[in-house]
């Protein structure tokens, strides 16, 4: 049984979703300190052909503060501005009717916290996948904070009763497989390979949110050409 535990991002790349696939659980890793300007509160979209930042406005966010403490400053006009966006952006991409309406629905979450937005993108984006990976919170499950980095993953995995953590490749530089497998836990890194899709007439521009990949591609290519493309090391 394998377990991920990552922070929530906002619609975030098609490697995040590779990972979620490869996990019997995820556990979106709210009670971390928060991290200014990076995938919490923003992404990138397509927009005449080359890559744009999206951001959801968040007050006082700070490198101090937990990610389930920031709320958001969303407010009608800057959803609207938001949205009229995408609409541009994607009107006339083949999924448009299905994908916009989800984007609509995150963004219209009756929650004032950045993480409950990012985690719902994810989840709603997970359902129409039809992928079928359990979801936790680690605010409402576990209660380690104050235990070190390893040591706090290491004790999620026991409580799940997990055997195998796979961690974003980003996670080389910080954990050390040896000091898992200590605790009977095999530490593997997730290595995302993105795959090329057509993108209007456009050349590719990878790594985009996952709002663009569903906008081109129909959910069961996305789950048999892109969920499937990575290794594991």
């Amino acid at each position: 049984m394998s377990i991920g535990i990552v922070q929530p991002y906002l619609f975030p790349y098609i490697g995040y979703f590779q990972l979620i696939s490869e996990v019997d659980t995820f556990v979106f890793y709210n009670d971390v300190n928060f991290i200014t300007r990076g995938w919490i509160n923003r992404n990138k979209v397509l927009i005449n052909g080359e890559e744009n930042y999206f951001t959801i406005p968040c007050k006082d966010a700070s490198q101090n503060k937990l990610i389930n403490e920031v709320k958001h400053a969303m407010t009608d006009k800057k959803r609207g501005k938001l949205l009229r966006k995408i609409k541009f952006s994607y009107s006339n991409a083949p999924f448009f009717d299905d994908i916009f309406p989800i984007v609509e629905n995150v963004l219209q979450t009756e929650s004032s916290y950045i993480a409950d937005l990012a985690m719902q993108s994810v989840r709603q984006t997970s359902s129409y996948l039809n992928m079928d990976t359990t979801f936790k919170v680690s605010s409402e499950e576990y209660n380690n904070t104050d235990l070190g980095k390893a040591e706090r993953l290491i004790d999620i995995c026991k409580k799940e009763k997990m055997t195998t953590y796979i961690n974003p490749t980003g996670g080389k530089e910080l954990y050390n497989k040896e000091e898992f497998l200590n605790d009977g836990v095999t530490l593997q890194f997730i290595e995302p390979s993105l795959k090329e899709y057509e993108q209007f007439d456009n050349d590719f521009v990878p790594g985009l949110s996952i709002i663009d990949v569903m906008m081109f591609n129909a959910p069961e290519k996305i789950r048999d050409d892109h969920l499937t493309a990575y290794n594991l090391v």
